[in-house]
């Protein structure tokens, strides 16, 4: 039986659904699974080194690489842009590496229009109760903050029809397990997932109704 093909994995969730987690565990375990290093505009912080944790470039060379075709995606982030090299990911690939993409769904959209075959993974919590019961338990965020987080979810939820696998994160092994078995697979579209879209749709009335 031949190697399946390296895969471009993106995974993507509302805040507070654990989608870093998740990609974090997944990485942890298998060595098989990596990450691109981004590029960014931004400036270089204290113990962080050009190459490791980022590429850092000046605004020219980033707009010569837009220019140029060479990013996946990119995307403007507080003033600074940030985006994943398209020969880096290349290069992952040929080494038999799943490229693993921890991104929202604007980034998700654009990954999918420059490659077909990337798999597109969206994680949702059990119950939209649950989602909500751990973004408080933060302790982070003050209630019109958790308000906010609600309704930008629900832009989330919608633009997350469009992935092609919804997992539910109720358990953290479980959905990672579920995670790696599904980019394993040699025909991912025809595994059963945890999530649905039936699923997807009663987590967003009923997010409507928690703003209500």
């Amino acid at each position: 039986m031949n190697k399946r093909e390296s895969r471009l994995i993106v995974v993507s969730a509302p805040s507070g659904v654990g989608k870093s987690t998740v990609c974090g565990r997944l990485r942890a375990l298998h060595d098989d699974v990596a990450v691109s290093i981004s590029y960014t505009t931004r400036d270089l912080r204290g113990g962080e080194r050009d190459g490791v944790h980022y590429h850092f470039v000046d605004d020219a060379r980033f707009d010569a690489m837009i220019a140029s075709n060479s990013f996946l995606e990119w995307a403007p982030v507080h003033a600074r842009r940030y985006g994943t090299g398209r020969q880096d990911c290349e290069s992952l690939l040929a080494e038999g590496k799943d490229v693993l993409f921890d991104i929202d769904v604007q980034g998700g959209a654009q990954i999918k229009a420059q490659r077909e075959d990337a798999m597109l993974v969206f994680l949702v919590p059990p119950t939209v109760s649950e989602w909500v019961r751990r973004l408080r338990d933060r302790g982070t965020d003050a209630e019109d903050v958790i308000a906010l987080r609600l309704r930008n979810a629900i832009a989330e939820m919608e633009q997350g029809k469009t992935y092609e696998y919804l997992l539910i994160n109720d358990d953290l092994a479980a959905v990672v397990r579920e995670l790696d078995e599904l980019r394993q697979a040699e025909q991912p579209r025809k595994r059963k997932t945890s999530g649905s879209m039936k699923h997807l749709e009663e987590l967003l009335a009923k997010a409507r109704l928690e703003l209500t």
